[in-house]
């Protein structure tokens, strides 16, 4: 398990954390390589399914980032993500899925120290948390098991 690193799928906003994470990237500054990003035109676009797809095809933790609350250019999209994400947090709670393999962050696209250090954050919790097999397809539970 030494060898082991976690598979973080992030789900950021095209026009703040995207941003950051390119501007980290040509800033060269140094963070985990275990974050696969998905480009998304907001983060108020997210839905919940995707999350729990994530983790269905084998993601370790999820990350989801946006715009701070007050700066989406889509006006409102940031807030309805907090909304339904602390839901959706709290229902993760209730099912049994460590904390730490579920992140939200507010990033602007000039904060690429902010995600530099969000993203040591995120792999460091899920690493803790260990590989996920509660809803991983792949972990080789029979199919009834995905159901129960």
């Amino acid at each position: 398990m030494s060898d082991w690193e976690p598979k973080i799928i992030a789900f950021f906003c095209n026009w703040c954390t995207y941003g950051a994470a390119d501007l980290a990237g040509v800033s060269r500054l140094q963070y985990p390589p275990n974050i696969r990003v998905i480009r998304v035109p907001c983060s108020g676009r997210i839905s919940t399914k995707f999350i729990l797809s994530a983790f269905r095809e084998g993601a370790d933790g999820v990350w989801v980032s946006g715009c701070h609350p007050g700066d989406c250019h889509y006006i409102e999209g940031n807030y309805y993500a907090r909304k339904k994400f602390l839901l959706f947090k709290n229902l993760m709670d209730h099912m049994g899925i460590e904390p730490g393999r579920l992140h939200f962050a507010w990033i602007s696209s000039a904060e690429s120290t902010k995600f530099q250090k969000i993203a040591t954050e995120v792999c460091d919790s899920v690493k803790q948390a260990g590989p996920s097999i509660q809803f991983n397809k792949r972990a080789g539970l029979p199919a009834q098991a995905h159901l129960s």
